[in-house]
């Protein structure tokens, strides 16, 4: 027997340990008539599972396998069917579980990655130098997505495929896709949405800025993910919405007192109109929208250019304040964002 492993070692290249327990199975098959045991069963599972983590290819197994069979089995060819099989589920088994392993190991990584606990060994290992700037651009379904959506996968590997890069990771975290790019790749956040568009009816995307090490990839994902934030409470409609087009607003937001104040002073009138406050707020952000322009302002609110022109002299009257006046249009400008971002008036002011 051992002669028969040398040559058969020898010509695949499967070491002789992982082959010995077959050649056992089909002697005795070859002299019983018997098929294999549940015990010589399980071995050969064992030694299927030990190729896998040898790197050996399941051809060249299963080559080593038929060409010991030819040697040795005779006309005992179902038991090399079975010893086939269990070399095969084995083999198999094991390349599942590394698989799921490296799933919980990315899972795990991703959640530290977007926490600051990640360190550069763990980041080399899913292609991702933290000593470089990174840009974190996240998408938020209307259904929260799933840990471990194939749609995550797709999309890293289309944006692998274009850039030629492993240095980018796409995974889902708290139901949010989000994308871990190089910031020097400019276009990889626009190709993240792309496919997002593609994939997906109802979705918002945000984009933060570029930071360098661990901490700024945290710093950039809570920016993509306040991002998204600010455009739902602020009524925007735009399905992208980046971090650096909306730095004002968490200024506003740190003196909370001070802003509290200029809507109850600006906007607080409003509130004796007839119908509420909400139709006159709406009709600021039109026109803020429009540049000025009423008709374009009408058209977006579905209402003549005379409605327009008389809330506008109304909001004149009960405030003091005019859009037309540059002054005043900052005044009354900042005053609707703090309303949006107070949620005013669903909310009252305190």
């Amino acid at each position: 027997m051992d002669s028969v492993l040398a040559r058969v070692s020898e010509a695949t290249g499967v070491p002789a340990d992982l082959l010995g327990g077959f050649l056992s199975v089909l002697a005795a098959s070859a002299a019983t008539g018997r098929l294999p045991a549940r015990a010589d069963m399980d071995a050969l599972r064992e030694c299927g599972a030990l190729a896998a983590e040898r790197g050996i290819p399941l051809r060249v197994l299963a080559d080593a396998c038929l060409h010991a069979a030819e040697i040795t089995a005779g006309g005992a060819f179902g038991a090399v069917r079975r010893g086939m099989a269990a070399y095969i589920e084995g083999y198999e088994e094991a390349q599942r579980a590394a698989l799921r392993q490296e799933e919980e190991a990315r899972r795990l990584f991703v959640d530290d990655l977007l926490q600051g606990r990640a360190d550069a060994e763990r980041a080399e290992h899913f292609g991702l130098r933290l000593a470089g700037a990174y840009v974190v651009t996240v998408a938020r379904p209307g259904t929260p997505m799933a840990a471990g959506d194939p749609l995550a996968g797709r999309i890293e590997q289309a944006l692998v495929a274009r850039f030629g890069s492993h240095n980018i990771l796409v995974a889902v975290r708290d139901g949010l896709l989000v994308c871990v790019a190089p910031g020097a790749l400019t276009a990889a956040s626009g190709e993240f949405t792309h496919h997002v568009r593609s994939a997906l009816t109802d979705w918002r995307v945000g984009v933060g800025r570029p930071h360098k090490g661990p901490g700024g990839i945290v710093t950039s994902y809570r920016e993509a993910v306040n991002a998204i934030d600010l455009g739902g409470r602020l009524g925007l409609r735009a399905q992208v919405l980046k971090a650096a087009d909306l730095l004002v607003f968490p200024v506003l937001l740190r003196d909370r007192d001070a802003i509290v104040d200029l809507v109850s002073t600006v906007l607080g009138p409003l509130t004796s109109a007839r119908g509420g406050p909400e139709p006159l707020l709406e009709t600021l952000e039109a026109i803020f929208a429009s540049q000025g322009n009423h008709t374009a302002a009408a058209r977006r609110l579905g209402v003549s250019t005379r409605a327009i022109t008389y809330r506008l002299e109304r909001i004149r009257r009960l405030t003091g304040f005019s859009p037309s006046d540059p002054t005043q249009r900052f005044t009354l400008e900042t005053a609707v964002l703090g309303a949006r971002l107070l949620e005013w008036p669903a909310h009252p002011l305190t």
